[in-house]
């Protein structure tokens, strides 16, 4: 009886034996047969690399104006708001001119008065019946009178305010029934479609930067990064800052509003850098590696990375040069996995 229950124990870990076996025999042969998986590699590239310090700044129009009255009077009209879009010429705000139409009124009249003056004494200077005197002030009253016309047709001209340029108002500083009077601020108008960027230039950055020279300028609430070229550098420093005040000229761009944040790299030395394509760096977590090929497998080799630039990732730590990295579709291997490199 108890050699039947061994003999039958016995035949049955047989059986379990001979099928786990089988399964590790199904399990292993594709291992061996598994074809090599094509793969795009390019070189770890060695290239030149500066080393840049960004300096914080704002976007600012070039083309920037402050209007104002050059009459005194009381503010009939302002014609225009915030952010409205205006040609240069264009009306933007009236001063009352009852009182200057009323000084013009007298000029012209005393103009035409001196004219009359003027032929009559002349021709009794001709007939003899003048002096050469009476002529001269004649003269002079005429004289007078045309600039006193000419005075009065110009301030009443100043009556109204016009955009000195296109662009758009930013601030509205008076209402109708303010008195305006000469040099008192009304409206502020910039020209968005000339830009710049301005920054302060720490004074040991100072000889990197150069007039008409280009630098990056990245606007992150535009998403935009653009060359800017340096018009013009502060022959001086600030006293309290040591920094100088550098303004670069922006290309036209609808996205920027002056007013942004922004920032400018200025270059300070240049140095060797591993440069590899941004498809060759896998990130999981915190972890960065790469893919190298050797001898027809891909090696997991882990790496820190620093820039990123043109399509390019620095690589800080974990390459030497000259390796065969995957740059494509890296994140879909493991390391050992055999491969197969294709254009």
């Amino acid at each position: 009886m108890m050699n039947a229950k061994l003999s039958r124990l016995a035949l049955i870990a047989a059986v379990i034996l001979a099928g786990c076996g089988k399964h590790g025999e199904e399990s292993a042969a594709p291992g061996h047969s598994s074809p090599a998986v094509p793969v795009a590699v390019a070189p770890v590239a060695v290239h030149s690399m500066w080393d840049e310090e960004e300096v914080v700044g704002t976007v600012e129009a070039a083309q920037r104006a402050v209007l104002s009255a050059k009459v005194t009077g009381v503010v009939d009209a302002v014609k225009v708001a915030p952010g409205a879009r205006v040609s240069r010429g264009s009306a933007l705000a009236t001063i009352d001119a009852r009182e200057i139409k009323a000084r013009l009124d007298a000029a012209m009249a005393a103009q035409d008065q001196a004219r009359k003056d003027f032929a009559r004494i002349e021709r009794l200077l001709q007939s003899g019946s003048s002096t050469r005197q009476e002529f001269d002030a004649a003269s002079t009253r005429l004289r007078t009178a045309d600039a006193s016309l000419v005075e009065a047709r110009t301030m009443l001209q100043h009556t109204e305010i016009t955009a000195p340029f296109d662009g758009v108002v930013t601030r509205k500083l008076v209402e109708v029934g303010d008195l305006a009077t000469p040099g008192k601020p009304l409206l502020e108008l910039e020209n968005s479609s000339l830009l710049r960027f301005e920054c302060e230039i720490p004074e040991a950055l100072l000889d990197r930067v150069d007039m008409d020279s280009s630098l990056p300028v990245r606007i992150d609430a535009a998403g935009a990064e653009l060359n800017g070229k340096v018009s013009e550098i502060a022959p001086s420093a600030s006293a309290g800052s040591r920094t100088f005040l550098v303004k670069l000229d922006l290309p036209a761009s609808g996205k920027l509003r002056a007013g942004q944040f922004g920032r400018v790299r200025v270059p300070v030395r240049e140095r060797p850098a591993l440069l590899v394509a941004e498809g060759a760096v896998v990130r999981r977590g915190q972890i960065e590696s790469v893919f190298v090929v050797e001898e027809g497998r891909a090696r997991l080799r882990l790496v820190k990375s620093g820039r990123q630039m043109n399509g390019e990732i620095e690589i800080l730590s974990g390459l030497s040069g000259g390796e065969s990295v995957v740059v494509r579709e890296a994140h879909l291997l493991t390391d050992g996995v055999s491969v197969e490199a294709v254009p």
